[in-house]
Protein backbone atom coordinates (compact mmCIF):
# COMPACT_ATOMS: atom_id res chain seq x y z
CA UNK A 1 0.00 0.00 0.00
CA UNK A 2 2.87 2.71 1.06
CA UNK A 3 4.82 1.74 -2.17
CA UNK A 4 1.17 2.58 -4.12
CA UNK A 5 0.73 5.66 -2.06
CA UNK A 6 4.20 7.15 -3.13
CA UNK A 7 4.19 6.18 -6.76
CA UNK A 8 0.72 8.01 -7.09
CA UNK A 9 2.05 10.97 -5.48
CA UNK A 10 5.11 11.07 -7.74
CA UNK A 11 2.76 11.22 -10.92
CA UNK A 12 0.72 13.78 -9.02
CA UNK A 13 -2.22 11.71 -8.77
CA UNK A 14 -5.29 11.97 -5.87
CA UNK A 15 -4.72 9.45 -3.08
CA UNK A 16 -7.00 6.75 -3.18
CA UNK A 17 -10.88 8.10 -2.30
CA UNK A 18 -11.00 5.24 0.19
CA UNK A 19 -7.31 6.17 2.56
CA UNK A 20 -9.08 9.91 2.58
CA UNK A 21 -12.21 9.09 3.42
CA UNK A 22 -12.20 8.57 7.29
CA UNK A 23 -10.00 11.94 7.63
CA UNK A 24 -12.30 14.05 5.95
CA UNK A 25 -15.44 12.30 7.35
CA UNK A 26 -13.24 13.33 10.94
CA UNK A 27 -14.08 16.78 9.92
CA UNK A 28 -17.35 16.73 7.86
CA UNK A 29 -18.94 14.74 10.09
CA UNK A 30 -18.17 17.65 12.50
CA UNK A 31 -20.11 20.23 10.69
CA UNK A 32 -17.77 21.11 7.72
CA UNK A 33 -18.88 21.73 4.70
CA UNK A 34 -16.59 19.69 1.70
CA UNK A 35 -15.32 21.92 -1.27
CA UNK A 36 -14.50 19.61 -3.94
CA UNK A 37 -13.61 21.87 -6.61
CA UNK A 38 -12.90 25.77 -7.37
CA UNK A 39 -16.32 26.29 -8.27
CA UNK A 40 -17.44 25.04 -5.00
CA UNK A 41 -14.57 26.73 -3.29
CA UNK A 42 -15.70 30.56 -5.18
CA UNK A 43 -19.31 29.82 -4.39
CA UNK A 44 -18.32 29.35 -0.71
CA UNK A 45 -16.06 32.87 -0.84
CA UNK A 46 -19.03 34.71 -2.52
CA UNK A 47 -20.05 35.00 1.09
CA UNK A 48 -17.88 37.99 2.67
CA UNK A 49 -19.91 38.22 5.78
CA UNK A 50 -19.43 36.86 8.94
CA UNK A 51 -16.31 34.22 9.44
CA UNK A 52 -15.16 31.15 7.74
CA UNK A 53 -12.73 28.81 9.00
CA UNK A 54 -10.82 27.16 5.90
CA UNK A 55 -9.22 23.67 6.81
CA UNK A 56 -6.87 22.28 4.04
CA UNK A 57 -7.02 18.86 5.26
CA UNK A 58 -3.80 16.27 4.81
CA UNK A 59 -2.82 12.80 5.19
CA UNK A 60 0.36 13.07 7.18
CA UNK A 61 0.62 12.52 11.04
CA UNK A 62 0.59 15.92 12.17
CA UNK A 63 -2.80 16.40 10.68
CA UNK A 64 -4.28 13.05 12.53
CA UNK A 65 -2.31 13.92 15.57
CA UNK A 66 -2.46 17.87 16.07
CA UNK A 67 -4.38 19.44 13.33
CA UNK A 68 -7.66 18.05 13.30
CA UNK A 69 -8.27 17.09 17.06
CA UNK A 70 -7.21 20.92 17.48
CA UNK A 71 -9.67 22.59 15.36
CA UNK A 72 -12.09 19.83 16.52
CA UNK A 73 -11.82 20.98 20.05
CA UNK A 74 -10.94 24.68 19.56
CA UNK A 75 -14.83 24.45 18.41
CA UNK A 76 -15.85 24.01 21.88
CA UNK A 77 -14.76 27.28 23.08
CA UNK A 78 -17.25 30.43 23.86
CA UNK A 79 -16.90 31.89 20.47
CA UNK A 80 -16.89 29.83 17.11
CA UNK A 81 -16.70 31.00 13.22
CA UNK A 82 -20.24 31.24 11.33
CA UNK A 83 -19.01 28.77 8.67
CA UNK A 84 -16.61 25.70 8.55
CA UNK A 85 -15.06 24.88 5.09
CA UNK A 86 -12.57 22.24 4.20
CA UNK A 87 -10.27 20.84 1.00
CA UNK A 88 -8.26 17.85 0.76
CA UNK A 89 -4.44 18.04 0.02
CA UNK A 90 -3.35 15.51 -2.12
CA UNK A 91 -7.36 14.50 -3.13
CA UNK A 92 -8.98 17.58 -4.36
CA UNK A 93 -6.28 19.23 -6.15
CA UNK A 94 -8.49 22.14 -7.41
CA UNK A 95 -10.43 22.66 -4.67
CA UNK A 96 -7.09 22.75 -2.69
CA UNK A 97 -4.86 25.37 -5.22
CA UNK A 98 -8.34 28.04 -5.57
CA UNK A 99 -8.23 28.13 -1.56
CA UNK A 100 -4.23 28.71 -1.34
CA UNK A 101 -4.94 31.67 -3.65
CA UNK A 102 -7.34 33.30 -1.60
CA UNK A 103 -4.80 32.23 1.07
CA UNK A 104 -2.11 34.03 -0.58
CA UNK A 105 0.05 35.63 0.55
CA UNK A 106 1.19 32.62 2.72
CA UNK A 107 2.61 29.66 0.67
CA UNK A 108 1.19 26.38 0.24
CA UNK A 109 0.95 24.70 3.32
CA UNK A 110 -0.99 21.48 4.42
CA UNK A 111 -2.30 20.80 6.54
CA UNK A 112 -3.23 24.28 6.89
CA UNK A 113 -5.78 26.29 8.50
CA UNK A 114 -6.90 30.11 7.94
CA UNK A 115 -9.98 32.41 9.61
CA UNK A 116 -11.68 35.04 7.45
CA UNK A 117 -13.88 37.48 8.68
CA UNK A 118 -15.87 39.55 5.79
CA UNK A 119 -14.11 38.30 3.16
CA UNK A 120 -10.05 39.48 4.40
CA UNK A 121 -7.67 36.41 5.91
CA UNK A 122 -7.21 37.31 9.47
CA UNK A 123 -5.60 34.71 10.77
CA UNK A 124 -3.50 31.49 9.64
CA UNK A 125 -2.46 28.80 11.31
CA UNK A 126 0.45 26.83 8.70
CA UNK A 127 2.40 23.30 8.67
CA UNK A 128 5.07 24.22 10.78
CA UNK A 129 2.79 25.98 13.10
CA UNK A 130 0.69 22.70 13.67
CA UNK A 131 4.21 20.03 13.88
CA UNK A 132 5.70 19.53 17.35
CA UNK A 133 2.63 20.48 18.76
CA UNK A 134 -0.33 19.45 20.35
CA UNK A 135 -3.40 19.39 19.86
CA UNK A 136 -4.31 21.61 22.94
CA UNK A 137 -1.69 23.93 21.40
CA UNK A 138 -3.20 23.85 18.21
CA UNK A 139 -6.82 25.01 19.54
CA UNK A 140 -5.51 27.50 22.29
CA UNK A 141 -4.40 28.99 19.01
CA UNK A 142 -7.65 28.98 17.26
CA UNK A 143 -9.72 29.60 20.02
CA UNK A 144 -7.17 33.46 20.49
CA UNK A 145 -7.87 34.02 17.00
CA UNK A 146 -12.04 33.55 17.65
CA UNK A 147 -12.11 35.74 20.29
CA UNK A 148 -10.57 38.36 18.77
CA UNK A 149 -12.41 37.73 15.18
CA UNK A 150 -15.71 35.72 16.06
CA UNK A 151 -16.81 37.50 19.10
CA UNK A 152 -20.52 38.65 18.92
Amino acid sequence: MVLFLLSNKQKNMPYPEMLVAPMRSELTGNGFAELRNAADVDAAFSNKEGTALVVVNSVCGCAAGAARPGILKSLSGEFKPDRLLTVFAGQDTEATARVREYMAPYPPSSPAVALFKNGELVHMVERHMIEGRTADMVADNLQSAYSMHCAV
